[in-house]
């Protein structure tokens, strides 16, 4: 066969792009085509990776946030070059700041008018740098039989071979050579590769040197962060033989439901504060001690931290903070060594351990308020009335009160953009990437009025795909939280109060169930299971008094 033969037989670098994927173990993409990514969805077909279609670039990239939160999997995006990409760049930076692996596929105009200036459709000065400023990694496609080493490099920091924090990155590919063929792209993949991580152990002397920090503890303390969330039974095993306390960050709730030694409250509370300061030896696990967590009101302070352990899969975050022991491993390898061989401290304080914890719930509890405790008690309601829920919240007034106080039923089903870059608009694609990396299990999303209105239409991705999520919106008829900020500070309260708008017949046209109730968990917990069994979206409208300032 001659070689022009050959060449027309070989898969266009889009095709090869597809197959990539599917070797590297993508089986969703979320992505809206256009005339810079028709090459890109060539191969898709036949590939057997399902498309969802949002309606909005930022939702593809939320929607790849909460499915990769959950499945534990790259989350993928496709976007067209310009506008798609700067409408992304939002849900990569919220991705990079929860560790959330994410890969964002674009095309680029054609590379002989790249950061030209010609004017050409969708033409930024430089797209590839751009990118490069909030992704770990950007790729750029610059000749066909680059494509693999181009998938290699973006796939390294986000499928769990390296042993590094994940987050977002980025490939580019032209125009030009989106549709090139070439033979030597044949090998590119069919059959899917072992994508489970291959991360290295921490060593014997390592977990030697923690075993005996903290089998001399007389007042064991464990912090626990997002980078721990699937660790839960090793977690328990450890927290019962060191009779540790166990304070969860946001991204960590539900690694330990109900139990004595937990503490589900943030660090930023002063019971909680003064909990971790009373331990002698500190074991931080996968936490970035970041101050969305660990000061929430922007005190400049942190609380001391004794004796601290410290396990992070990130360098940098290790050299952040100074710790008497920084370890970079894998907080479940630390956890396997550690719980091999560990004496239960010898000389415990009498009265620390599931005593203390309890008295920090009850401190910490009374602590938050009387308002931010009744929405906890409506939070309460809906992870009773739907157990084992996938919670996904925007910034709304209950998943503020839930960040500093709840305990979930499920680990890694509590998450939400109110921490970290907080960026609105992410709780319902977000939950729309969950519900399809878990089929199987009942999404809450709570967004409040405001929140919800920048990515409202996104709902009917989710009644396109018959999505089992009840939408929880949180109507107080504006930014309510933002308000009392500004009147706490005498700043007259302006730009606050965008009109909602009727939530009923929003639901209504987009085919979908609707039940009003007021903040009362009872009433709350009956429109949930009302419309919890319904098999696809839902919304449910909790409707509260509208903040009026001071003086008006």
């Amino acid at each position: 066969m001659s070689s022009e033969a050959k060449t027309s037989d070989a898969p266009t670098v889009g095709e090869a792009l597809v197959a990539g994927l599917v070797k590297r173990g993508v089986r969703h993409v979320f992505g809206i085509p256009g005339v810079h990514t028709v090459e890109l969805y060539r191969g898709l077909t036949n590939s057997g990776i399902r498309h969802i279609t949002p309606r909005h670039e930022q939702g593809a990239g939320f929607m790849a946030d909460g499915y990769a939160r959950v499945s534990g999997q790259p989350g993928v995006a496709f976007v067209i070059t310009g506008p798609g990409v700067t409408n992304t760049i939002t849900p990569m930076a919220q991705a990079r700041a929860d560790s959330v692996p994410m890969l964002v596929i674009s095309g680029v105009n054609d590379s002989q008018t790249i950061g030209r200036g010609f004017g050409h459709l969708h033409e930024l000065p430089d797209q590839h740098g751009l990118m490069s400023q909030v992704a770990l990694v950007s790729g750029h496609v610059s000749k066909a039989d680059a494509l693999s080493a181009t998938l290699d490099q973006v796939f390294a920091p986000i499928d769990g071979s390296q042993l590094a924090r994940p987050g977002p990155t980025h490939v580019q590919i032209p125009l030009d050579i989106a549709g090139h063929r070439d033979a030597t792209m044949q090998g590119e993949g069919a059959q899917p590769a072992d994508c489970q991580p291959q991360r290295s152990s921490v060593s014997d002397k390592v977990v030697a040197d923690i075993r005996a920090r903290l089998s001399r503890a007389t007042r064991p303390l464990i912090l626990v962060g997002g980078g721990a969330k699937t660790c839960g039974i090793a977690l328990r095993q450890l927290a019962e033989q060191l009779s540790a306390p166990v304070v969860q960050t946001v991204n960590a709730r539900g690694v330990l439901f109900d139990h004595p030694l937990s503490v589900p409250a943030s660090p930023t509370l002063s019971a909680v504060r003064a909990l971790i300061e009373e331990a002698d030896v500190v074991l931080a696990l996968g936490t970035e001690l970041g101050p969305t967590d660990y000061d929430m009101y922007a005190t400049g302070t942190m609380p001391k931290l004794a004796g601290l352990i410290r396990v992070d899969l990130c360098a940098e975050q290790l050299h952040r903070h100074p710790a008497d022991l920084a370890v970079q491993a894998d907080v479940s390898a630390v956890l396997a060594g550690l719980l091999a061989d560990l004496s239960t401290a010898s000389a415990l304080e009498p009265g620390w351990g599931s005593d203390r914890a309890a008295a920090a719930r009850s401190q910490a509890w009374e602590e938050i308020g009387a308002g931010y405790r009744a929405q906890v008690d409506v939070l309460n309601a809906i992870r009773d009335a739907v157990p084992d829920a996938i919670i996904v919240g925007d910034s709304a007034q209950p998943i503020y009160a839930g960040n500093l106080y709840y305990d979930h039923d499920r680990p890694g089903g509590w998450f939400n953009a109110a921490t970290g870059y907080g960026a609105l608009g992410y709780g319902i694609p977000a939950a729309i990437g969950a519900a399809v990396a878990a089929p199987q299990a009942r999404v809450v999303c709570i967004v409040g009025d405001g929140g919800a209105q920048f990515s409202l239409p996104e709902i009917m991705t989710a009644v396109d795909e018959a999505l089992p999520i009840t939408f929880v919106v949180w109507n107080n008829y504006g930014y309510q939280e933002i308000a009392r900020s500004m009147e706490d500070v005498g700043v007259p309260v302006l730009g606050c109060d965008p009109t909602p708008p009727d939530f009923a017949a929003t639901a209504a046209s987009y085919g979908i169930a609707h039940k009003a109730t007021p903040a009362i968990p009872e009433e709350v917990a009956l429109a949930l299971r009302a419309v919890a069994h319904a098999g696809g979206p839902a919304m449910i409208e909790i409707t509260t008094p509208k903040f009026v300032p001071s003086g008006q």
